[in-house]
């Protein structure tokens, strides 16, 4: 509907003639669709952060560890101690071919690094290559262990970001740099920038990762493994092949299939689930008080629109009188109420997307931001449409009753 500069500013002094009764009933638009656009930038940004912990973690793995058996089986009491072995590496990849990555994990915590006079504790763990893709590094220098380093018993390793702040605070690139673990040197080949709170055994800021069989050499551990890692090829469900890994691990070391509590596999993939669903929830939850808000401002509006029209009466009656048609009087009410809508309605928007940059900026990590707080473009178009339609609706009911309005009946009336 075109408007025309005379008709805006017959709109604006209208709207101007109660200005108290019109800064209210804006305020209930300008309120809902701040908070519409508010909650969704915000919502968006909450689960940027949220994701950001759980950023380059393998959401179709599982972690297999042993504990003392809680069932009796084959001759043996419950409560029987046991460790799982290299052995259960090579079963697993023989007999499950749904598996895609089978890795092993020796850890070792609070153990002091040194580099020149700065010394700091650290986690301490000894990997595979292919651990990579349980839980992705953030390369920020150098490399990740690779095969070569296994094959040719290389003291090599990947350090931390806290690691290397601490121990290299003067920045730059450590590798080459020889760090001190437990008396044994070690050379850096890497620093890894991975943040995320979604971790196993410690986070990797906090880790120095070397390559398993050293660690198996320098610690003496013979076969035993503390931990193995395992994720499902893809299409593959890893709560569908859990008892399958359960079944292996037991046979080879005689232990009930279905002790849960003595072969604990936990599954990732279960939670990974649970907080999609989550999101879901509260993006549904989101729309529902940002629009319920929203549709408030614009019946609020509404009902001032329609006390407007009847404190018009023999104004709309003169109109009338003087050649206006009803549909001119329909399109001057509802053009009111969408100019109404749309100005407390643009600077709702606007100051929302103003709180959400600041909470963009208050959130950046080494100039990074962390998280985007602003809505997307399509969503913005959603919610512009959006007010320009209930912007309209809102002037349609008073719209018909001043079109309803006889001359006769106004001029009486006054």
């Amino acid at each position: 509907m075109f408007i025309d500069t005379d008709r805006f500013r017959e709109i604006i002094d209208t709207l101007s003639r109660n200005k108290s009764r019109s800064l209210l009933t804006g305020f209930g638009v300008f309120w809902g669709i701040f908070m519409l656009v508010f909650l969704i930038g915000g919502g968006h940004g909450m689960q940027d952060m949220l994701r950001n912990n759980f950023q380059g973690f393998a959401t179709n793995s599982a972690l297999v560890y042993a504990q003392p058996t809680t069932k009796p089986y084959a001759g043996f009491r419950k409560g029987r101690a046991w460790n799982m072995t290299t052995a259960d590496i090579t079963l697993l990849r023989r007999r499950i071919p749904q598996l895609d990555v089978i890795t092993p994990m020796a850890s070792r915590w609070n153990v002091n690094a040194t580099h020149a006079d700065k010394k700091t504790s650290v986690v301490f763990k000894g990997l595979l290559p292919a651990y990579r893709h349980v839980e992705e590094p953030r390369r920020r220098y150098g490399r990740y262990i690779n095969d070569m380093d296994i094959s040719h018993d290389r003291k090599v390793c990947v350090i931390g970001k806290k690691v290397y702040k601490d121990l290299f605070p003067g920045g730059g690139d450590p590798c080459g740099q020889r760090i001190c673990v437990d008396k044994v040197y070690y050379q850096v080949v890497g620093v890894d920038y991975n943040t995320g709170t979604m971790h196993i055994n410690g986070s990797a800021e906090e880790s120095i990762v070397v390559p398993f069989s050293l660690m198996q050499r320098v610690y003496s551990l013979g076969d035993n493994i503390g931990l193995i890692c395992v994720t499902a090829r893809p299409g593959i469900a890893m709560a569908d092949i859990t008892q399958s890994i359960r079944q292996v691990i037991a046979d080879n070391h005689r232990v009930d299939p279905h002790d849960e509590k003595s072969i604990k596999v936990l599954n990732t993939e279960v939670m990974f689930g649970m907080l999609d669903n989550l999101f879901n929830g509260v993006n549904f939850l989101i729309l529902l008080v940002g629009i319920g808000t929203l549709l408030a401002g614009s019946i609020g509006v509404s009902n001032i629109m329609m006390v407007t029209v009847r404190e018009r009466t023999s104004e709309i009656g003169i109109r009338r009188a003087i050649g206006a048609t009803p549909k001119d009087i329909m399109r001057q009410i509802i053009a009111e109420s969408l100019t109404l809508t749309a100005l407390a309605g643009a600077g709702g928007i606007m100051l929302a997307v103003a709180i959400l940059e600041m909470m963009e900026l208050g959130n950046t990590v080494d100039g990074v931001a962390t998280a985007v707080f602003q809505i997307r473009f399509h969503a913005a178009v959603g919610a512009l449409l959006l007010l320009c339609l209930l912007g309209t609706v809102a002037g349609l009911i008073p719209a018909f009753k001043a079109m309803s309005i006889k001359p006769v009946d106004a001029m009486r009336d006054e």
